[in-house]
């Protein structure tokens, strides 16, 4: 077995708010529970077999500096009024042998229901192409929950967003992410 593939999986997301860009970053990573972490950013599989924990489980298991892979969105603007979004969506198939997608998607002027919407349609559509089954992202969620339960092949989706509206002075940063333990 691969040492690179992790066993299990959190998410979380933040929100931060700070004079300088940068600072408002680790702010946001700060209120997600992860700017001790060195963060890797990776592509978009859900491994196969890796199981779903709290944040506060899976943070337990990781020490200050480590090299940390997630999968990350994140969104950033000083415009005053601006609506930020980050997030990140999963598709987790019904067989735990095989992989399942996480997405991430950040936007300006969508709701944190509408980002986390869109990325999970994002990830069950790129779930769905792997699995051969026919999705369209333009029907209503109800038609694709009865997909899903048809084709027998996804078990679920679920998104972690975080949205935000930019104060009068600064940057805001929102991110979200899933993060990969070892």
């Amino acid at each position: 077995m691969n040492q690179f593939v992790p066993k299990r999986i959190f998410f979380t997301k933040g929100v931060g708010t700070h004079k300088d860009e940068l600072h408002s970053f680790e702010r946001a990573l700060r209120d997600a529970g992860i700017e001790k972490f060195n963060l890797v950013q990776v592509s978009s599989i859900f491994p196969p077999g890796c199981k779903m924990v709290s944040k506060t489980q899976g943070s337990k298991e990781m020490v200050p500096g480590a090299i940390t892979f997630c999968v990350m969105s994140r969104c950033c603007s000083n415009e005053p009024k601006r609506l930020l979004a980050a997030s990140v969506g999963c598709a987790i198939p019904a067989d735990k042998s095989s992989y399942g997608y996480i997405s991430e998607h950040h936007a300006f002027g969508q709701t944190e229901k509408q980002a986390g919407d869109y990325a999970e349609d994002l990830a069950a559509g790129m779930l769905a192409s792997t699995l051969g089954i026919d999705f369209d992202v333009d029907e209503s969620w109800d038609e694709k929950k009865e997909i899903f339960k048809i084709s027998g092949k996804i078990v679920r989706t679920r998104n972690v967003t975080q949205s935000a509206i930019v104060k009068n002075a600064g940057y805001t940063t929102v991110v979200a992410a899933a993060v990969f333990v070892f």
